[in-house]
């Protein structure tokens, strides 16, 4: 439990933010430290998810083009096709989901 006393608590910060790296970083750093992983980890949250609703899936200019080949998919035995404009890049992609 800490202490009341305000120059005890001085001390114990002073001392918590001693140990939180090597040298002379202060307690901003390391929030500053812990933004920039948040920024880097929503990027990186972002570019999966393009990855997987986008850039993997074949992409058609038009919902004309998609509609064909949705057609074309069917007289192969594909079902349950449809087509959708992406958020991404503003093509049109096919998907099973309705």
């Amino acid at each position: 439990m800490g202490s009341r006393k305000q120059s005890a608590r001085e001390r114990q910060r002073a001392a918590f933010e001693a140990g939180l790296g090597q040298g002379s970083r202060s307690l901003d750093d390391a929030f500053a430290s812990a933004a920039a992983q948040r920024e880097r980890m929503a990027a990186d949250h972002e570019a999966h998810l393009r990855h997987k609703a986008c850039e993997r899936k074949k992409r058609y200019a038009s919902r004309t083009e998609a509609e064909a080949a949705i057609r074309d998919c069917r007289r192969h035995g594909s079902r349950d096709l449809h087509c959708y404009q992406c958020p991404y890049c503003g093509g049109w992609h096919l998907t099973h989901k309705g």
